[in-house]
């Protein structure tokens, strides 16, 4: 897209990445598209548009650089509560509030992925819809974005994550685990809140097949991704959508879309587990050499069969879970169903008297 040109003629181009202030502060604004996934947020969605409405109007960072919100983007994820209703209200008061529905629950990353492939604007914002993230602090993922040349920033939480103390280790755990063992660069720095060049948001949704983890598959195509720093905010009394089944999966689903690691891991497991068997076998051959006890042959056999089967089966489980993912693609499986508001539906007529 070009801009005003200048007095030689030559145009000016209006990229994200190069555009910013001037003296009438900002003839090239940067657009941002707001994306929330939607499970409960009965109680809280309405506080946290009062928050973005500010920012619908022309806004300048810290480091001079004009912004506005163009969009904000509900992505309803069929939860528990009534934030169907709540949505449609918010439609209603705000013209830049839109609902996405999806078909079913299809789980936090999908409904982010639905809400990026609907956003329009030069950036996405993907924000919690608990009211932790401050949206405030998008100017500041702004200036990072521009002044690191970065097409995504990831909030750097400066305090604990509200979550308590054994989900926030767990969360620690596991990230330092992809890190290790799957290769995975900046898995420590995964955030819900970010800000996505949208040219990558929108091609990555487009791409992503089911069951990927949405910042993984960041990773593979954008070309520089740093961090800056945010305060979050505390839940409220707002129970967490996540039990510690969810959040398993959750990991495991990190782990299986960082490649194929994974598999050579396998192979390591089986090798240790057959040098441990052999490390058995001599111990008990040189026992029973020097006749120092008599071995029946009892234990020993068990040990073998237990660490051996046991091998098996975890390594089979993850070859298993590696062939579902690409069954799953090759059936066609989506990542999400973007539908139209059931209420505006065949779904949303009430009863009709006969003539």
């Amino acid at each position: 897209m070009t801009g005003v040109k200048p007095d030689d003629g030559a145009p000016v181009v209006n990229s994200p990445l190069v555009s910013g202030s001037d003296d009438n502060g900002g003839r090239f604004p940067h657009t941002v598209s707001v994306v929330v996934p939607v499970y409960q947020g009965e109680k809280t969605l309405a506080a946290l548009i009062a928050e973005i409405d500010p920012l619908t109007h022309m806004q300048t960072t810290a480091d001079g650089y004009s912004f506005v919100v163009d969009e904000v983007l509900f992505v309803y994820d069929n939860g528990p509560d009534a934030s169907d209703r709540v949505i449609r209200e918010l439609e209603q008061r705000y013209p830049y509030a839109r609902g996405i529905w999806l078909s079913r629950n299809f789980g936090q990353h999908a409904a982010t992925l639905a809400g990026m492939a609907s956003a329009g604007s030069d950036w996405i914002i993907t924000l919690d819809e608990d009211g932790q993230h401050d949206p405030a602090e998008m100017a500041g993922l702004l200036d990072t974005a521009m002044r690191e040349h970065a097409s995504v920033v990831y909030a750097k939480p400066t305090n604990e994550a509200p979550h308590g103390v054994v989900r926030n280790s767990a969360s620690r755990l596991a990230k330092r685990i992809l890190e290790r063992f799957t290769g995975t660069t900046g898995a420590s720095d995964y955030q819900s809140f970010r800000l996505v060049l949208g040219s990558i948001g929108r091609s990555v949704a487009a791409y992503a097949g089911s069951g990927v983890y949405l910042d993984v598959a960041l990773g593979w195509v954008a070309g520089r991704i740093v961090t800056s720093p945010v305060k979050l905010r505390d839940e409220g009394d707002r129970r967490s959508g996540y039990s510690p089944r969810r959040l398993f999966g959750h990991f495991l689903r990190m782990v299986l879309t960082s490649g194929t690691r994974g598999l050579r891991l396998v192979g390591l497991l089986g090798i240790l587990v057959a040098a441990i068997g052999v490390v058995v076998a001599i111990i008990v051959l040189v026992q029973r050499l020097v006749g120092d006890i008599a071995i029946e042959g009892w234990s020993s056999t068990m040990i073998v069969i237990l660490l051996s089967s046991g091998a098996i089966l975890f390594s089979l489980g993850i070859i298993a879970e590696y062939i579902g993912i690409n069954v799953n693609m090759a059936m066609g499986r989506p990542p999400y169903l973007i539908t139209s508001d059931p209420a505006n539906g065949p779904l949303g007529r009430g009863p009709q008297r006969s003539r």
